[in-house]
């Protein structure tokens, strides 16, 4: 709820900014810090009585990814509150879903192959790096929001948030693109050692290998003339993530390989990934033409 009411009280003050409404910001802004400290005491303690990294499963490794959500989103936003909302708002929904009833959240004893010094190692950095990923996903959907609410009165403060929030989108990317790349080459270590060879194609692999290719398209975009710009560069974040989707929950849910780690949990429904896929689509078209009526500067 944090999120949500510091995500308001951002967007009303973009609108018109108050002396209350800056000091509801700042109070929403402490609060999520705190809830993030809590955050970070549930996943110690959670270690400390499991006795294993608290990444080894569906359940544990969706609160991690909430959490390094929201780590990201506090680093990079130090000076964006648009950044911190956004972020605690998509933590809260990672949070949520790990709650739901198909997730697991009992403590259970490692798998075998799970119970190794690369858990620790290789899963924390490759899983961590769907924080930046997903801060990048959030930032990417506010930025086209602000497009499709923009007008010739606030076409200018409109800008200048956007422009913001996409260079924190950008950052982000990266250092995801950083993490997953290093976590893949970690992870080619640790399947040497478990099951004989580097790589072996299976579908974690390749998803991981499809997501790196997906990402660094992205990032080097800007490098294309026809292809640089605020509206194309947010776009492309958000479809990216389907992406890491993928190798998220297809890999762990849908297909079947060495990486299968969700312990017979019950699949879920892909429908949520259709109708997101229209809504995003859709919100991507309105943005494109607030943008080139207001924001986009003809040469």
């Amino acid at each position: 709820y944090a999120g949500v009411l510091m995500f308001l009280f951002v967007i009303i003050k973009i609108f018109k900014t108050n002396k209350t409404v800056n000091i509801l910001v700042k109070i929403s802004h402490a609060i999520i810090a705190v809830l993030f400290v809590l955050h970070t005491a549930g996943l110690i303690f959670r270690w400390y009585i499991s006795g294993h990294a608290p990444w080894s499963d569906a359940y544990e490794s969706m609160i991690y990814v909430g959490w390094a959500t929201m780590f990201f989103g506090l680093a990079f936003g130090r000076k964006s509150e648009l950044t911190v909302a956004s972020t605690a708002f998509v933590a809260s929904m990672i949070l949520m879903v790990a709650h739901w009833s198909w997730m697991d959240p009992a403590i259970a004893n490692l798998q075998p192959v799970l119970n190794s010094y690369w858990l620790m190692i290789h899963v924390a950095v490759i899983v961590g790096s769907y924080g930046p990923f997903t801060l990048g996903m959030i930032l990417g959907i506010v930025a086209l929001l602000l497009m499709v609410f923009t007008n010739e009165k606030n076409k200018e403060k409109m800008n200048l948030n956007i422009q913001e929030i996409t260079y924190v989108n950008e950052m982000a990317l990266t250092v995801g693109l950083v993490m997953l790349t290093i976590g893949n080459f970690l992870g080619g270590q640790w399947a040497n050692e478990s099951w004989g060879r580097y790589w072996g194609w299976d579908p974690k692999e390749t998803w991981a290998l499809i997501s790196i290719m997906v990402y660094a398209f992205v990032i080097h975009m800007r490098l294309v003339p026809a292809m640089r710009g605020k509206w194309i560069y947010n776009a492309i974040s958000v479809y990216a993530f389907y992406s890491i989707l993928m190798t998220y929950f297809g890999v762990n849910f849908y297909l079947s390989g060495l990486h299968s780690y969700a312990k017979g949990d019950k699949v879920v429904t892909p429908n949520f990934v259709y109708y997101s896929l229209a809504l995003v689509t859709l919100l991507v078209a309105l943005a494109y033409y607030k943008n080139k009526k207001y924001l986009h500067k003809k040469k």
